[in-house]
């Protein structure tokens, strides 16, 4: 039985019975059919339901004359990932920012949920950060349909047709490695903090691990940004009017 935190402990007894019935069904059989749900996805479902919370919170707050801090706040985060984007994707990009700033915020909350006791960040496991980066790379291919059509696969073939041959090949393994790079640059980043914020705990409980909790919230904050800057990018070449 792996080793569990209270919230994913809470969850299997709730519903560790139902979700390995439902994986048994669909032919996966769960090392541990007692604790089917692993840390990683307990923390991700705690993160989603904290998010949902918020978002009620600030909806049922909303107000034009006297807006309170946290509408300040994500307003502010909404119009910087709004101008970031409008500055790379151009005219229309608005459309995106709901998916951009979803994935900011889930990002972001992922990484710092590990800075509290009892909890650990679930980008710091390979499978959280390789399913952002599929989730990206869905959405903005996806993109590149609805705006251009089956005229949109014309950009694997690059810009001369005699070289399409040598151009798709490239082109889709090129799309691919941005899957990998988005993985490991998250996974690893928040990974190493974890590591490094721990070791120094257990040697100087005292004093110096503040200063490596302070450089993990700037990671954490670094590398949203930067996972949300490479997805606009993608986006941006997806659904750009020479394609």
């Amino acid at each position: 039985m792996p080793e569990q935190l209270w919230f994913t402990e809470i969850l299997n007894r709730l519903f560790g019975t139902a979700v390995t019935g439902l994986l048994e069904r669909l032919g996966i059989h769960p090392h541990y059919p007692q604790a089917p749900i692993p840390n990683s996805l307990g923390m991700e479902v705690l993160v989603c339901l904290f998010l949902l919370i918020v978002f009620l919170i600030v909806r049922a707050s909303l107000s034009v004359d006297r807006p309170g801090a946290l509408q300040h706040t994500f307003e502010g985060v909404v119009g910087f990932i709004e101008g970031q984007s409008h500055e790379i994707i151009g005219p229309h990009s608005e459309g995106h920012t709901p998916f951009l700033v979803s994935l900011a915020l889930f990002i972001l909350f992922c990484n710092l949920i590990g800075l509290i006791p009892g909890f650990e960040s679930p980008t710091a496991l390979p499978v959280v950060p390789l399913g952002c980066a599929i989730v990206a790379f869905m959405y903005y291919h996806a993109q590149g349909f609805k705006h251009a059509g089956l005229k949109y696969l014309a950009h694997f073939a690059g810009p001369m047709p005699a070289l399409a041959p040598l151009m798709v090949p490239i082109e889709l393994i090129s799309h691919l490695a941005r899957v990998l790079s988005l993985t490991i640059r998250l996974y690893a980043n928040m990974f190493a903090g974890d590591m490094v914020t721990l070791v120094f705990f257990s040697l100087v409980p005292l004093g110096v691990p503040i200063f490596f909790l302070g450089l993990h919230l700037g990671v954490s904050f670094l590398q949203t940004y930067i996972f949300v800057l490479l997805t606009t990018v993608y986006l941006a070449g997806a659904v750009a009017e020479e394609h």
